[in-house]
């Protein structure tokens, strides 16, 4: 399962979603690859740590050698580091990434990502992408290269009207260039339980039939604290509200991927 964190607007949380499902999923025992797009390297750094130089073992380089013949027979595996984690692995970016975006859209290169990890499909059992908060050249690699789309929510008015935004283009990535892509779910996040707007703009999104997780994930300083130690929270604080808020989370993209399943060999 290939599945990407998506939202055009900053702050909102992809990169800690993106690190942090992947951390459990690789706990549950499932060998689970990060793909880290943004040229600003969060997920990155979240796992790798901010003095691990990435050097040329990065995302960039893989779409770098799409531009060369001399190196397009590279493994993209090639491109993967192991992590202090079991199971756990990284396809770190780079900033180099901003400087390649011109280049790969003059040659074509938009499917690149996705032949890639396609051919690393049998070596891991889940693929969590990570993207720069943009629609541009490498978000939409990735909403052609996944097999679903996860969208944070923040819950303020701005985000609420962005969203119609973002709906509109998965959907038209599905209808041009990724026939199976869909919206897994909506993930309410830096969530505030006893402020009135926050529950007012979530209920309101529950009338519109919007596909929203049960499941809500709470505003904390322990992100940024496990953010300080680039150590994830399943690992950094195992027990603290928000990890289990983020356990309860992937158990739901558990059920929903079963069940899709399900849908599909009976239907």
């Amino acid at each position: 399962m290939r599945r990407v964190v998506f939202n055009r607007k900053g702050g909102v949380g992809k990169s800690s979603i993106t690190a942090n499902l992947a951390a459990i999923s690789a706990k549950e025992g499932i060998k689970t690859l990060v793909v880290d797009l943004d040229p600003q390297c969060n997920a990155s750094h979240y796992i790798l740590g901010r003095e691990v130089d990435i050097g040329t073992i990065s995302v960039a380089e893989l779409f770098k050698q799409s531009l060369s013949f001399r190196l397009k027979n590279s493994n993209p595996e090639d491109f993967v580091w192991t992590t202090v984690y079991d199971n756990l692995f990284v396809m770190p970016a780079s900033p180099e990434l901003s400087d390649l975006q011109a280049k790969l859209e003059a040659k074509h290169k938009i499917f690149k990502l996705r032949d890639a990890l396609r051919a690393l499909d049998s070596e891991y059992g889940a693929i969590f992408i990570d993207t720069p908060p943009a629609f541009n050249f490498f978000t939409l690699s990735a909403l052609i290269a996944a097999d679903s789309c996860l969208i944070p929510f923040d819950c303020d008015d701005f985000s609420r009207h962005a969203l119609y935004a973002l709906l509109e283009n998965v959907a038209e990535t599905r209808e041009d260039l990724n026939k199976d892509l869909r919206i897994e779910g909506i993930i309410v996040n830096q969530f505030m339980s006893q402020a009135k707007l926050p529950t007012r703009l979530v209920n309101e999104l529950r009338k519109e039939r919007l596909p929203l997780f049960d499941t809500k994930l709470s505003a904390s300083v322990k992100m940024r604290e496990s953010h300080e130690f680039s150590k994830p929270l399943i690992h950094f604080a195992p027990v603290h509200k928000l990890t289990r808020e983020y356990v309860s989370l992937f158990k739901e993209l558990n059920e929903a991927s079963m069940h899709s399943e399900n849908l599909a060999v009976n239907g």
